[in-house]
């Protein structure tokens, strides 16, 4: 299926809407959504939703919803995350430093929002995931540790069992010599008044490639017929990893596009959740 039928399925369904939402700051894009777990008792894994959208302001949370829904009817505690995103025009990729302050800010929070909201989450088990520019939200998230002590986000090794990437914008380089997303890496990367560093030293800071290893358990899922973010994104980063001696799982979906990875009513969706389980349990 392509890319275009593939966002008509997702965005067809009705938004779902969360059992609770919490600021994490100020602004109105900085809050959280959360959804309990549907069934059963005792504690269960946390999972951290980043939307994706090419780090632009027309493309927020919503359209992600039933994915995190879907999520809690499979026994999870989810927390979907809102950040600042674009700039003065609609077609402007994330705003320098916010998009990356909010992500940091928000799940530093969760420590605190969680046990108010979500009281059956265990944190000891959370598994980040995101789609697109979301899964590099995610990448670039349990990758804090391995910035520079100088760079504003930099924190120890983050609690997370793993990270389940989604059709990720994981290599800047290479987004930016194919252009994808309509050039959204060099947007986001020239992004803001100049602040927190030249153009180089925010690639070195917000690539995922060249943030590694981790230590963290990552696995990348994407469809081998993704137009919009191309495989080629994950085939370097898994490679980049293995140069520094980590190995980075990669499930490749054949006769699967960009988004059927974020669609409740698609197979691709079910192989999503396997992954998030072998990590969180």
């Amino acid at each position: 299926m392509p890319d275009d039928a593939e966002a008509d399925s997702v965005l067809a369904h009705p938004a779902v809407a969360p059992d609770a939402t919490a600021a994490y700051g100020d602004h109105p894009d900085q809050t959280v959504d959360f959804y309990a777990p549907h069934g059963g008792d005792g504690q269960v894994p946390l999972v951290v939703v980043l939307h994706g959208g090419s780090w632009r302001r027309q493309y927020d949370r919503r359209h992600i919803t039933p994915f995190a829904g879907f999520l809690a009817r499979r026994g999870f505690a989810v927390a979907n995350i809102e950040y600042r995103r674009g700039g003065a025009g609609p077609q402007d990729a994330g705003r320098w430093p916010e998009t990356l302050d909010d992500v940091a800010t928000a799940l530093d929070a969760l420590p605190e929002l969680v046990p108010d909201f979500l009281p059956r989450a265990d944190l000891r088990r959370t598994v980040l995931t995101g789609h697109s520019a979301g899964g590099h939200l995610a990448l670039w998230a349990a990758a804090r540790h391995v910035l520079p002590p100088e760079a504003p986000w930099h924190r120890s090794t983050p609690p997370f069992r793993g990270v389940v990437a989604l059709a990720p914008i994981a290599h800047f380089g290479l987004a930016r010599e194919l252009g994808v997303c309509g050039g959204a890496v060099e947007q986001f990367l020239s992004a803001g008044g100049g602040a927190t560093g030249t153009a180089v030293v925010r690639e070195e800071w917000a690539d995922p490639a060249a943030l590694l290893p981790t230590g963290i358990a990552t696995t990348v899922v994407q469809g081998r017929d993704d137009t919009t973010v191309p495989p080629q994104l994950t085939d370097a980063y898994a490679d980049a990893a293995a140069k520094e001696g980590e190995l980075v799982g990669v499930t490749l979906l054949d006769g699967v596009g960009h988004f059927a990875p974020i669609d409740p009513v698609a197979d691709a969706c079910a192989v999503v959740v396997a992954e998030i389980e072998q990590l969180a349990w």
